[in-house]
């Protein structure tokens, strides 16, 4: 006896109940995979804070995975450290967030700035070392761009209000702001600064450099 097409025919309710668990699983594999990097990201800022040679094989087991997994997801040690510098960037940026750097005058707001920043730079300074020769300084400045937007945003409104100088492009004392930064963290590693000095060396500094008299 011919099938009928009727019979012949899948019905939705099988169909979706064949798919459902596929997407269930996709979604826990995806999720697992997530939990597998946060977990190797974390490891490796606390591995590289204590020792900048550590090896993948130490930083995996710390993390709870497998080489294997670790490997999967970062193939190298410079996609591993890229991975990491992105995330003290984005604990960075969020600590600026705090900071309401909106509010008050322009020229209050960058002290704030400037301590802040200073204040979560010490913290992963060790960083700038381990990246030194790994990550190339375009991609270092790159990783730093959404923080870097918020010292412009600063500036700008600091110029807006006649605070800051305008004879300079802002991109230039953005530019200053990171670099003198930077060096302050190496001066400080290299002890030529004392570390609690260095707050107030960077804010006056930065002050002479950007009050509008001088311009």
């Amino acid at each position: 006896m011919p099938t009928s097409p009727q019979r012949a025919r899948k019905s939705p309710t099988a169909t979706s109940a064949t798919k459902a668990p596929a997407k269930t699983a996709g979604t826990r594999r995806r999720a697992d995979a997530q939990r597998s990097i946060a977990a190797i990201v974390t490891a490796a800022l606390e591995c590289f804070r204590k020792d900048p040679g550590v090896s993948l094989t130490a930083v995996a087991s710390a993390a709870g995975v497998s080489r294997v997994t670790l490997y999967a997801h970062f193939p190298s040690r410079e996609t591993l450290l890229e991975a990491v510098l992105a995330h003290s960037v984005e604990r960075a940026d969020a600590a600026l967030a705090a900071q309401r750097l909106e509010e008050g005058h322009a020229s209050e707001a960058f002290s704030r700035l400037v301590q802040s920043s200073w204040g979560i730079l010490e913290q992963h300074a060790f960083l700038l070392g381990i990246s030194e020769g790994i990550v190339p300084a375009a991609q270092l400045r790159k990783h730093h761009a959404k923080v870097l937007g918020r010292v412009e945003a600063v500036l700008r409104r600091g110029q807006e209000e006649g605070a800051f100088r305008t004879d300079l492009p802002t991109s230039w004392l953005v530019t200053t702001f990171y670099s003198l930064l930077h060096a302050a963290a190496l001066e400080g590693q290299q002890r030529h600064l004392k570390k609690k000095d260095i707050p107030g060396i960077l804010d006056r500094t930065l002050a002479s450099i950007l009050r509008a008299d001088t311009a």
